[in-house]
């Protein structure tokens, strides 16, 4: 019997709204010179450590796309199969879209703030109409039906999409011993872990992810975590990365 393969988590480079300290959600946007370096250096870890990927998933937005293709230039390894979906996209943040993350939090107050950003139901307004129906037109989201791309989303909402891709996708090439790499973003990696590790609802909630850093989960025979919570390539760093992710909106 074939042992399950390595599942290696990687939230993309930091990209220009990281950097400015904005919801990002499903608006498409660029990597910093700093995210392409931190593409690197996963890059760097990975061969490290001896993890070259055999598959690649991404989502369908650039930050994620230019992260993996970074990662595999670097690795040598272009010729990957990769695969892109919406399901690993972020979570769709509504009318906090583009929105700076501090500002949302000094209009609205802590706890608001809090619940849109952390809690399971929690969901601001919808996106701007405008603003939809770029989505709709935009030919990465003509499989979806019943209307489209979601006006908003709540952390529930983006576990529920990520889930049939890890039971039906990834699940399946990791039992086939394959080490499977999946760059995607805050929210839907969050989302992942918390259904590989059955999170409760107050680990998801202070659950963080931070951007470049390769977070690595084994697997026994019936395909759980060896370790709950996998390791980080580089723990030290990634435990203050995640501190300043938990700290966003905060200055």
């Amino acid at each position: 019997m074939t042992a399950p393969g390595t599942l290696i988590l990687l939230r993309h480079g930091q990209s220009t709204t990281n950097a400015q300290g904005r919801f990002t959600g499903w608006a498409d946007v660029p990597l910093t010179p700093h995210g392409e370096r931190q593409a690197e250096r996963a890059a760097e870890l990975l061969a490290r450590d001896g993890l070259v990927p055999g598959l690649v998933h991404t989502s369908v937005l650039r930050r994620t796309i230019r992260t993996a293709d970074i990662l595999l230039s670097r690795l040598d390894r272009a010729w990957v199969p990769v695969h892109r979906t919406w399901r690993l996209n972020e979570r769709q943040y509504g009318a906090l879209t583009g929105r700076v993350k501090r500002e949302v939090r000094r209009e609205a107050g802590p706890s608001r703030y809090r619940a849109w950003r952390r809690s399971p139901t929690g969901a601001p307004g919808p996106l701007a109409a405008d603003a939809l129906a770029r989505l709709r037109e935009d030919p990465r989201y003509a499989c979806l039906a019943d209307g489209g791309p979601p006006v908003v989303e709540s952390f529930a909402d983006v576990v529920a999409r990520v889930a049939p891709y890890w039971t039906d996708v990834l699940a399946a090439q990791l039992r086939t011993g394959r080490t499977v790499l999946v760059v995607a973003h805050g929210n839907a990696l969050r989302a992942l872990v918390t259904l590989l590790d059955r999170l409760t609802g107050p680990e998801a909630e202070h659950l963080n992810i931070p951007t470049g850093a390769p977070l690595y989960y084994r697997f026994d025979a019936a395909l759980r975590p060896t370790v709950r919570g996998g390791r980080y390539a580089e723990p030290g760093a990634a435990r203050a990365a995640a501190e300043a992710v938990a700290a966003e909106g905060h200055g």
